[in-house]
């Protein structure tokens, strides 16, 4: 059997950090870290090579970085949002997904995933039916459950996870709060992109009605959410979206665009679906409804387990190894 090293790089406070990290603690196989330095998600790391010793291993990545010189590497490809957004850093990406990442998958003959959404995806890009692409699914942490501790809150409030790239579309949520005087917005977004944050709010006239959150762990977050009246994800994209299954497993229910198929396919019979993702009357009078309802839903039973998911991946790695 050949050696198993794994990418350890992409641990953080992100979605991928969170599905290396439910992933990889979970294997009860051998394997080595990889070892290397710098950032996985720089195209440029797919010129590195790796060490001699790794030559003639399996190496697997929980993202998509490539790593140059292993004779059997297997990737997890969430989404193909860096090639079907138009943003700043499209171009170099279509180029590293398309000229790298893609030869790389053809030969692994092997590629993970994260929803049935972007299975398909994939499948179109790839044109290639010799590839097994693998939706090993996700799952939630033992912390999101309806039973739990609910955030203090004296107003009501609409909560959002995620970060300020274009593709979440937070511009609209803050127009449709505008229209919501009596709501709240409570923000959890990186750090970094604070001031973005308060900028599109001012520009929507709610600076004083918008909360930022940062750097929280998994039970304040699903505190968050239970003392929610709803999240709002109003992504024009997504692989799979952890935060709406997160808020459903709180039993907190979730207004999206129904335009959003990954969402769509988490959160369709957990809250209300637009039809817009523009429309801001829409978004706001969807919000209200649903905050009107104060309902509490009935999460899915044994559909998203990180047990399960884990197991699929390590199955098929022991298959290549």
């Amino acid at each position: 059997m050949k050696p198993l090293y794994i990418d350890e790089r992409w641990d953080g406070a992100h979605g991928i950090g969170r599905y290396a990290r439910e992933v990889v603690s979970r294997f009860d196989l051998e394997w080595r870290p990889l070892g290397r330095e710098g950032s996985p998600s720089s195209p440029l790391d797919a010129f590195i090579p790796v060490k001699d010793a790794q030559r003639n291993a399996v190496v697997y990545s929980p993202g998509y970085n490539v790593i140059r010189g292993a004779e059997t590497q297997v990737v997890t490809v969430h989404d193909l949002i860096h090639r079907t957004v138009h943003w700043p850093g499209r171009l170099k990406y279509l180029a590293y997904y398309d000229l790298i990442l893609r030869p790389q998958i053809r030969k692994a003959g092997l590629v993970f995933t994260v929803s049935e959404v972007s299975r398909q995806a994939i499948a179109e890009w790839l044109r290639d039916d010799r590839v097994d692409i693998v939706n090993a699914g996700i799952g939630t942490s033992a912390a999101f459950t309806v039973e739990g501790e609910r955030a203090p809150t004296t107003v009501p409030y609409v909560m959002y996870v995620g970060n300020m790239r274009a593709h979440k579309n937070t511009r609209v949520l803050m127009q449709a709060m505008a229209l919501l005087p009596d709501l709240r917005l409570k923000m959890l977004i990186p750090r970094a992109e604070a001031a973005q944050a308060r900028e599109v709010a001012a520009g929507s006239g709610i600076t004083g009605a918008v909360d930022l959150v940062h750097d929280v762990d998994d039970q304040t977050l699903a505190a968050l959410y239970r003392g929610a009246a709803v999240t709002a994800m109003p992504s024009l994209h997504e692989g799979f979206g952890l935060p709406p299954l997160e808020s459903i497993m709180t039993g907190t229910p979730v207004v999206y665009w129904a335009g959003c198929s990954a969402v769509a396919e988490t959160s369709a019979g957990f809250g209300t679906a637009v039809t817009s993702p523009t429309d801001a009357r829409e978004w706001a009078d969807a919000i209200e409804h649903e905050a009107r309802l104060g309902r509490v839903i009935r999460p899915p039973r044994d559909r998203y387990d990180w047990d399960t998911t884990a197991a699929t991946v390590q199955r098929n790695l022991l298959r290549v190894m």
